[in-house]
C-alpha cells in the first residue's frame, strides 16, 4: 500500500493519547503501517553505561505510532486535511490537498 504521507511532513495526530498534537514526520515504516513523529508517543528507554552514553540512565525517544492515527497539516490553511493524488499532463504523479485543491511538495 502506497503511503499518503512522507518523511518530512507536519502532521497532526487525530486519535489516542496525544489526539491534537502535531510535529513533522521522522521516519515511515511502510511494512508496518508506522512511522515515528517528532514529540508524539514519547517513551522512557532504561540505559546501561557504554562507551556511546558514558553516564547510561533514563532516555526519552519517540515511539512509532500507526499510521492511520496521523492526518496531514495543510501548508495553506494549517489545518488537517486528507490527501490525494493526481496524474498531471506531463504524466507526473503529485499528491494534493483535498482541503485547499493544491499540490503538496
Amino acid at each position: 500500500m502506497a503511503f499518503r504521507l512522507r518523511k518530512g511532513d507536519n502532521v497532526q495526530v487525530i486519535s489516542g493519547e496525544d489526539r491534537g498534537r502535531s510535529g513533522k514526520i521522522l521516519k515511515v515504516f511502510p511494512e508496518k503501517n508506522r512511522a515515528i513523529v517528532e514529540g508524539i508517543n514519547v517513551v522512557k528507554r532504561h540505559t546501561k553505561p557504554s562507551p556511546k552514553n558514558q553516564q547510561g540512565g533514563i532516555i526519552e525517544k519517540e515511539g512509532s505510532i500507526d499510521i492511520s492515527k496521523l492526518m496531514l497539516v495543510c501548508p495553506k490553511s494549517g489545518k488537517p486535511t486528507r490527501v490525494g493524488t493526481k496524474v498531471l499532463e506531463n504524466g507526473k504523479r503529485v499528491r494534493f490537498s483535498k482541503k485547499a485543491k493544491e499540490s503538496i511538495e
